[in-house]
């Protein structure tokens, strides 16, 4: 039987110069993406993106919108994971530059695109940005 771990990742957009808040990931794989991280135990979906938002960041998310569902099969140890993505221009607080999980910071969506990651955010972000479908299975 397989282990099922659920995740979240949340697009943060800057209402005004359109760009996008993300984290050059230290952790796990190197890289960039969203801020986002696991759901606990008894915890609701969209909670658990505010949370991570809020312990990643340092910002106060709202009115997140849901923008799909990521997932796959990790085909060694037959753990799935299935990543609930959100999206928000409505945001507070001050932004934290470093935390644990690695470095913060805005960037041009085509920026975005053009960089280097060992995860599939190019996959991801027509989910985030164009609306085109809602669900995305890995390889």
């Amino acid at each position: 039987m397989s282990k099922l771990t659920l995740t979240n990742m949340i697009m943060i957009q800057n209402p005004t110069t359109k760009k996008v808040l993300v984290q050059n990931r230290i952790k796990s794989w190197n890289g960039l993406a969203f801020p986002g991280g696991h759901i606990e135990d008894g915890e609701g979906i969209v909670d658990s993106a505010i949370r991570e938002a809020k312990e990643e960041t340092g910002l106060d998310v709202h009115n997140l919108q849901s923008c799909g569902l990521v997932h796959w099969l990790n085909r060694k140890t037959f753990e799935r994971y299935f990543v609930f993505l959100f999206k928000t221009c409505d945001y507070s607080g001050k932004l934290i530059a470093d935390s644990d999980e690695g470095q913060h910071f805005w960037i041009d969506v085509e920026e975005l695109l053009a960089a280097p990651t060992e995860n599939h955010i190019h996959k991801y972000l027509p989910m985030f940005l164009d609306g085109g479908y809602s669900e995305l299975l890995l390889p």
